[in-house]
């Protein structure tokens, strides 16, 4: 590894992944740095980084989309896919794993944040993504490393492999031994790492280490545990190998240590990335692609610039694209390629084409979305992957503050999903609100903020309404009469109508006895309409549902009547009789399913027994070790802002999903609590 001599190897894309705040975008400016990409490291905290460069993520200092960044390094192109770290970002890093050669995820010796890591790690585990695990912050440790990694495993289902072990100079760590190079090598601050003499307690421990490392590897190479067991050392070379073919097949998850701000373990770690990582044509046989002459791409992001229009980041993973090339993708639209640039954080430079590997900026694919697998050939090309949104948690409802505004704001949250399919909007037909559902509070925050910043819509936001409903408990008879003369044909409608409460559920029902002709049979249509309009607001304010209208007599006027009149008179009918029904106020109740960390399993159940929930029962969550699954049926008004405090309790973990299960009655003080916020906000 040290005298590595190969062939230069096609261009390689690596994700950097990782919990929030576990220092992504810090290590993205050390390998910057180091890579002579930019002349100095730039400082999330200061607003200087190539990363997190949005107005939104240098404001809440944070990580809020991908950014895509291309170096060179020992002759090699590298992009680097710089991922939120937050859950509610995921989706940035779930559309651009699939095109990704390996990943680094980055964490820290910090067991809070062990959740967040398995969920990183079981989304790179189901892809089959090679990863290394980058021991951020390793200056800041206050244990020792073998009890870090003892904690990090039950994260991950395959071994973690230390490829290094710090050295120590009291409480401070100085320098580290590469298990591999069985080499010595001090920290400098923002320099190369110097080598020194492997001698004392530092060559013990690294005797011990190297052999738990062998030992892992010869798990799957026979020869290796051969020369184990009769104590051959293996040569340097093929231990190389073994770590850089395990590693791809994933048996492996090897560990480097450093420190991102202070650019320690860098270099060690890209050098590991250059030997051991696949390249563009493994990645392309892990996807099933199979075309050698056509070009073949995949959209991992959408962008909508300020002035530039719409930028498709893409990865080809096949053949040649060039700018001008008519593309198909995989859902049959087609689209030309508009310019292509070169992706480098927000300075990309046009190139005429891209071969197999590059990441690339695709201009004004305007059909064409995120996840789509495209293609230049005659025939659209099969998706290579299928990108799936986590379901939202969270909801706001929209109305653009200005009216003048409304078509605006349609036209800017079309750009939102566009970029961020993540986010959800649903229209309301009861209020006709525009509803916004997405991951959680900073999500939908960040949101409003781009709507405003970017596109000059500012909103008015609230809770969504929630789906309140009446039914009734006695049933009643009651006539509705509709009679208005005033000039020439009058009005003239007469309803006898009996009303009487259904079972939960089944809505509304009309049906009709009327004998001798008492309304006529051509305004029975209109009756029954009628009785529905006036089932849309019963007398606590809310549509009403469950009930049985029955028309057993009336009389009509052989010039007055009308289909009009006798829809007013069944209008009024029931509009007249509800009041004496015995109304009763209805809320959905919803079946809610939670995932969480088994150490706040208690906290969780707390949590929903204070929103009114009933805990149906809680089990392991299979496959997820440490995980549990709690459910419950719990009233919609509390499930609303539910996630903010879920997440509070699982250190930014959990999540939930939620279907509609049953109407259940309200009464008592909640239902007038309820019947009077609701006119307070009709008023």
């Amino acid at each position: 590894m040290g005298q590595d001599v190969r062939s230069p190897r096609g261009p390689r894309c690596i994700a950097l992944v990782g919990p929030f705040q576990s220092g992504k975008t810090t290590l993205l400016e050390a390998i910057l740095a180091r890579t002579g990409a930019v002349p100095r490291a730039g400082s999330v905290d200061a607003g200087t980084s190539v990363g997190d460069s949005s107005p939104e993520a240098r404001h809440h200092k944070m990580g809020l989309g991908l950014t895509a960044v291309t170096t060179q390094f020992m002759g090699e192109t590298y992009t680097f896919l710089d991922c939120p770290g937050s859950i509610e970002f995921a989706h940035d890093m779930r559309a651009a794993l699939p095109a990704v050669d390996a990943a680094i995820v980055v964490c820290e010796a910090d067991e809070r944040k062990l959740p967040q890591l398995q969920l990183i790690l079981r989304e790179l585990e189901d892809l089959g993504i090679p990863r290394f695990l980058f021991l951020n912050k390793i200056d800041r440790a206050n244990k020792r490393i073998r009890e870090v990694l003892d904690s990090l495993q039950p994260a991950s289902r395959i071994p973690l492999v230390l490829r290094q072990i710090p050295i120590w100079n009291g409480e401070l760590i100085a320098g580290y031994v590469d298990l591999a190079l069985e080499r010595a090598f001090v920290y400098r601050e923002h320099k190369p790492s110097e080598v020194i003499a492997l001698e004392g307690g530092d060559l013990g421990r690294e005797k011990e280490a190297r052999f738990s490392m062998l030992e892992k590897l010869a798990d799957h190479d026979d020869s290796l545990m051969e020369q184990l067991l009769e104590d051959i050392p293996p040569p340097r070379d093929a231990v190389f190998d073994d770590l850089a073919r395990e590693l791809r097949e994933g048996l492996i998850c090897p560990v480097l240590l450093g420190s991102a701000l202070r650019e320690n373990g860098v270099m060690r770690l890209l050098k590991a990335l250059r030997h051991e990582a696949p390249d563009i044509a493994e990645t392309a046989a892990r996807l099933g692609v199979t075309s050698a002459k056509e070009a073949i791409g995949y959209v991992f992001k959408t962008n909508h610039l300020q002035h530039g229009g719409k930028l498709s980041l893409a990865r080809v993973f096949a053949g040649t694209l060039n700018d001008g090339d008519t593309v198909l993708s995989s859902a049959g639209e087609s689209a030309r390629v508009s310019g292509i640039q070169a992706v480098n954080g927000g300075h990309d430079s046009k190139r005429s084409s891209a071969a197999a590997g590059d990441v690339v900026a695709l201009g004004k694919l305007d059909t064409i979305k995120t996840g789509d697998t495209f293609g230049n050939g005659k025939a659209a090309p099969a998706a290579l992957v299928e990108i799936a949104a986590a379901p939202p948690v969270l909801a706001m409802a929209l109305a653009a503050a200005d009216r003048k505004d409304d078509v605006k704001l349609g036209q800017s949250l079309q750009r939102l999903f566009e970029e961020d399919p993540s986010l959800t909007v649903i229209h309301d037909p009861q209020t006709h609100d525009i509803v916004l559902w997405g991951q959680g509070e900073m999500h939908l925050r960040v949101a409003l903020e781009r709507l405003k910043e970017r596109y000059g819509v500012s909103v008015k936001s609230h809770p969504p309404a929630i789906g309140y409903r009446e039914t009734i408990r006695k049933a009643v008879t009651q006539r509705g009469r509709h009679k208005k003369q005033s000039g020439g044909h009058g009005q003239f409608g007469d309803v006898v109508l009996d009303i009487k409460p259904l079972p939960r559920g089944d809505g509304f029902v009309f049906a009709e006895t009327v004998v001798g002709g008492a309304v006529p049979r051509n305004y029975i249509g209109a009756v029954e309409e009628g009785a529905a309009d006036g089932l849309r607001m019963g007398p606590l304010g809310f549509p009403v549902v469950d009930v049985h209208v029955t028309l057993t007599d009336g009389s009509y006027h052989s010039v007055d009547s009308s289909d009009q009149a006798f829809r007013t008179a069944a209008r009024i009918g029931v509009t007249e009789a509800l009041p004496q029904c015995q109304p009763v106020l209805l809320e959905p109740i919803h079946t809610v399913e939670i995932v969480c960390p088994t150490d706040a399993t208690a906290k969780v159940n707390a949590i929903l027994s204070g929103r009114r929930g009933q805990i149906l029962g809680f089990d392991t969550r299979e496959g997820w070790p440490g995980w549990d699954v709690v459910r419950a049926t719990m009233p919609e008004a509390e499930i609303g802002d539910l996630i903010v405090e879920l997440r509070s309790a699982t250190a930014g973990a959990g999540s939930f999903t939620r279907s509609f299960d049953h109407m259940a009655e309200v009464s008592g003080r909640t239902a007038d609590q309820i019947i009077a916020a609701h006119r307070q906000v009709a008023a």
